[in-house]
C-alpha cells in the first residue's frame, strides 16, 4: 500500500483517497482534501499556518522526547611547525624580547640596503652612455610610418 504525502500540509494520503493537480509545467501535488487544495491555490504558505507539518516541524511542536543535547568534543591545541620554520624556531621566536626583535630588523633592513646600493652601482657602470642622436625634426611615430601627419 503506497502511501502519498499532501503537497500542502504534508498529511498522509491513503489509496484511493485524494486530489490530484497538474500544474502547466506538469508538476504534481497531491491534496488530502479540498481544504489544502484550496489555500493552496490561493497561494497562502504553508509555513504560517499553525496545523500543518511544515509550521509544526519548522516550530519544533510534538516532539515527545527531549533528544539529550550533543556533547560537542572541546578542540584540542597542537603546536606544530609550519613551512620554513619548525617548532623550535617558532618557540625561540616567540621568547624572544622586543629589543632583540628590533636589532634583528634593523640589521635586515641595513644588509637590504646594501645589498641594493651595491646592486645600483653595479648597473650604473655597466650602463654606458648612448650615442646622442641627429637634432633633426621632431616627428611623431603616426609621420614616421607614413600617416597623414600635419594636413
Amino acid at each position: 500500500m503506497k502511501v502519498e504525502i499532501d503537497s500542502f500540509s504534508g498529511y498522509r494520503i491513503y489509496p484511493s483517497k485524494g486530489r490530484l493537480f497538474v500544474r502547466g509545467d506538469n508538476k504534481i501535488f497531491r491534496f488530502a482534501s479540498s481544504k489544502n487544495e484550496s489555500l493552496f491555490l490561493q497561494r497562502k504558505n504553508p509555513r504560517k499556518l499553525a496545523w500543518t507539518v511544515v509550521y509544526r516541524r519548522m516550530h519544533k511542536k510534538g516532539i515527545t522526547e527531549e533528544v539529550a543535547k550533543k556533547r560537542s568534543r572541546k578542540t584540542v591545541k597542537h603546536q606544530r611547525g609550519i613551512v620554513g620554520a619548525d617548532l623550535a624556531a617558532i618557540a625561540a621566536r616567540r621568547n624572544q624580547t622586543a629589543q632583540v626583535r628590533a636589532a634583528q630588523r634593523t640589521a635586515a633592513i641595513t644588509k637590504a640596503k646594501a645589498e641594493k646600493k651595491a646592486k645600483e652601482d653595479k648597473k650604473e657602470k655597466v650602463k654606458a652612455p648612448r650615442a646622442p642622436t641627429t637634432a633633426g625634426p621632431r616627428i611623431s611615430k603616426q609621420q614616421m610610418k607614413g600617416g597623414k601627419g600635419g594636413r
